[in-house]
């Protein structure tokens, strides 16, 4: 076997491994389902969505997203309460890459099933935070909430590290995209527009604190996922890439650095480096 050989064999045989706790063991059937099977989608394949939900970006995107959903208090009681995240985080993310290829490239039908699956899940999922307030998960105001942090994560991860960035337009066009999903999830009037989207993150920032249920997950998330030893140096990047992807006033409540030089110059390399990496990987 030549050295190209040697490199595509090495490839594979890491993206099979990513593929494989990204996706699950069932992932190659589901993308099966998902890509080969015939009939009408919610987006022709000339659309943002597509092209953004693609991209390696979206690991980082991820990441950033979880985190800054933790800020409200009664969305992070819902994951505290209700979410096996620390029991069995990738069960998790399988679930929910399962659910945004479904809904991004699969059959209308298919991905409609995914959506009722989903808001049935929400129905049962209620309780009381720990500063006394009900919450509930189909609440339209959180699942708002949650539906505007994941486009803006997914938007501007994939403008800083995308393969190719969006146009003006097509920034709005993928918002929009994005904006037919949470209708049908129970999202009352989702922003369709960076500049609503911008106003809708801005009208929730009264609400948000870092209460210990937050903090606990960031540190979960950032440093004590059940990770392989060869693989904890690589989502360390992948972890201080997402925080330098959080606004600054997100830091201090989840106890997070805020590193303006480094955050500008040695970890943005270090992002672009790893996602490049990741896109490599996966496009074997």
């Amino acid at each position: 076997m030549g050295e190209y050989g040697l490199v595509t064999t090495l490839r594979d045989r890491l993206g099979a491994g990513l593929f494989s706790m990204v996706a699950g063991p069932d992932g190659e059937a589901i993308a099966r389902r998902i890509h080969e099977t015939p009939g009408p989608r919610w987006f022709a394949e000339d659309r943002p969505i597509r092209h953004v939900h693609a991209d390696a970006a979206m690991f980082v995107a991820g990441l950033r997203a979880l985190l800054m959903q933790s800020l409200h208090p009664l969305a992070m009681a819902a994951v505290a309460q209700h979410s096996d995240y620390r029991t069995d985080p990738w069960g998790r993310l399988q679930r929910t890459s399962a659910f945004i290829g479904v809904t991004t490239y699969g059959t209308a039908e298919d991905a409609q099933r995914a959506v009722d699956q989903v808001r049935k899940v929400h129905r049962h999922i209620r309780g009381t935070a720990p500063d006394g307030r009900a919450y509930r998960a189909g609440d339209p105001h959180l699942l708002a909430w949650v539906h505007a942090v994941e486009v803006d994560s997914f938007l501007r991860c994939h403008q800083r590290f995308g393969a190719q960035p969006l146009t003006d337009d097509d920034c709005d066009a993928y918002i929009t995209d994005m904006a037919h999903i949470a209708t049908r999830i129970g999202v009352a009037d989702p922003p369709t527009t960076r500049d609503e989207l911008a106003e809708t993150l801005a009208a929730y920032r009264k609400e948000l604190r870092g209460t210990p249920e937050a903090r606990e997950a960031a540190r979960f998330l950032l440093l004590q996922p059940p990770l392989p030893l060869l693989a904890r140096a690589p989502y360390a990047v992948l972890g201080a890439t997402a925080v330098s992807m959080l606004p600054a006033w997100a830091r201090w409540p989840l106890r997070l650095p805020f590193l303006p030089l480094s955050e500008a110059t040695t970890i943005r390399l270090a992002g672009h480096a790893l996602v490049g990496g990741l896109r490599w990987v996966t496009a074997g």
